[in-house]
Formats: structure tokens, sequence, C-alpha cells
């Protein structure tokens, strides 16, 4: 209860409260673990329904202009690239499959509403999970020293945020680190790319021909572009947006520190060299592709 209160507070930025929770899982454990996955799950939809009362739909609009050629071809591109490493790597398909659609789309979001549809057991679905997570508590370290260090402006490192890192949470961090319009663009773009999972889970039911389930449609992206559109045409809601948006970032700072926690030592033996290689790579190959793009075009 101590680092939740701690998490909530001003005194954590998201980074260290992730660092926090990666401590506490490899020698204290996570006394609630059962429960981890569903309250990071819930936070996080408040969390970002949240911030959306700090931003403009306007300038939202533009972001979500600028990122969406991108955003087309690194969702294309990196699930294509995922599949062949699997293959050549010799992972298991439906493992492959979830690493790949996770590192193109929303990390552990488009995970847990597409391994329903290609019906993925509980090993594989933690696998990939593990992945991702790993990859994700990386990223929202080094983004914001590598945009610092190579001069990207808030609108170049937001959209490159949304792009080439997982999740979600970590990209608000990061983007939240680097500044607020950084934190506007990103939080667009990488919501508009989320819309990605009802299309790529559309497409998955062919693949492995599970006609039969029920793909989950990510419904808080609709609250978040409500609350823009409340902050940006109904004055009296400036006057409590300052506070809803503090309080967001608060509960995605204890978001990411839930994370943290549920990367046990358990978690990160089962994820295996082989998965974390394919993961590893298609990141490094969407990074780096991702970053001339923008520096060149933008």
């Amino acid at each position: 209860m101590f680092f939740v209160v701690l998490c909530l507070s001003p005194l954590i930025s998201p980074p260290i409260a992730l660092l926090m929770g990666l401590i506490i899982a490899q020698f204290i454990g996570h006394p609630y673990l059962n429960l981890n996955h569903k309250a990071t799950h819930i936070l996080l939809q408040v969390s970002v329904v949240g911030l959306g009362f700090g931003m403009n739909v306007n300038n939202a609009l533009k972001a979500g202009a600028e990122g969406f050629m991108l955003t087309i071809v690194s969702i294309i591109g990196t699930i294509l690239i995922g599949i062949f490493l699997g293959k050549l790597l010799k992972i298991e398909e439906k493992i492959s499959f979830l690493i790949a659609t996770g590192t193109a789309i929303c990390g552990g979001s488009a995970i847990a509403a597409i391994s329903p549809v290609i019906k993925a057991n509980e090993k594989q679905i933690s696998v990939a999970l593990g992945t991702i997570f790993i990859l994700n508590s990386v990223a929202l370290v080094i983004f914001p020293y590598i945009g610092h260090y190579l001069n990207l402006s808030e609108t170049q490192f937001g959209l490159w945020c949304a792009i080439a890192i997982h999740d979600t949470s970590s990209v608000v961090g990061a983007a939240g680190k680097y500044g607020a319009p950084a934190l506007e663009v990103a939080t667009t773009v990488k919501l508009a790319r989320a819309l990605w999972i009802i299309p790529i889970a559309l497409l998955s039911t062919f693949i492995f021909k599970n006609k039969d389930t029920k793909i989950k449609i990510p419904y808080f992206i609709g609250l978040f572009i409500l609350a823009m559109i409340a902050n940006t045409y109904i004055s009296f809601i400036h006057d409590f947006s300052h506070y809803i948006t503090r309080f967001a970032k608060a509960t995605l700072t204890l978001t990411l520190f839930l994370i943290g926690c549920g990367l046990s030592r358990k978690v990160l033996v089962s994820v295996g060299y082989k998965p974390l290689l394919q993961g590893i790579v298609i990141w490094i190959l969407i990074s780096v592709a991702t970053l001339w793009a923008i520096i060149s075009l933008i």
C-alpha cells in the first residue's frame, strides 16, 4: 500500500515507478498477481480517458493526419517481418503472431484482444506479453534520452513514440516526460493506431480459421475522443481539466508500477531467448525505420 500511495504522489516519475515494480517483483513478489493484469487494464483505460481532458481536438486531428501513412506502412511491415522472423527462428506460430501484432499495434492491449480470436493458450499469451513488457520497460527509459540526443522536436518525438513503442502506457510515460505537445501527439496517434486491432483481429480469424470467436473492440478510445471534444468546446470543463489530467498522470504512474510488479522472475524465464530475439529484432527495425522516416519527412 505504501508503494501505491507513493506512485500516486508527484514524487515518483513513470520510469522510476516501473523500475520500482521490477525490483519488488524480483525480491519480494506480488501478493495479488492474479489480479494484476485486470488492474493495469482498468487503470490504463482510466488514465487515457483522463488525459483526453488535457487535449484539443484540432491539434489531435492534425497529429493523426501526420501519422496516418506511417501508421499503415509500419503496421503492415511489422506484422509481415514478425511472421517471417517467427518462421525463421522456428517459434510457435501463435506466439510469433501475438508478438508481431503486439509490436505492430498497441502491445498488451492487442495481445489481449487477439489471443481469444486465435485461441491462444495461457502459456502462449504469457510468453508474448512477457516479451512485449520487457521491451516496453527498456523503451520507456531510453527513448527520451535518444530523442534529446537527436534534438527531435516534440511532434517528431511524439510520432516516434506512438509508432515505435509497443504499449500505450509506455508511450504516454515516455512522451509525457518529453513534453506536453509530445504527449498530445503520441496519445492521439497511438489510440488511432489501436483501432487497427479490429481489422487485424478479423484477418486473424481467417489466418487461424476461428470464425466463431468474438472480437473485443476498445471502447475506451471513444471515451477519450469525447473527453477531447468536451475539453475543446465546453468552456467550464477548463476549470477542472487540470485536476483530471493530473489524476490521470498519477494513475498512469501506478499502472507502470503494477506492470513492473507483474514481471516476476518466472515470467522473465518463461519468455525464452527465441521469442525475445524476435521481439528485439522487430522492435529495432521498426524503431530505426520510423525514426529515419520522421526525421526525413517532418
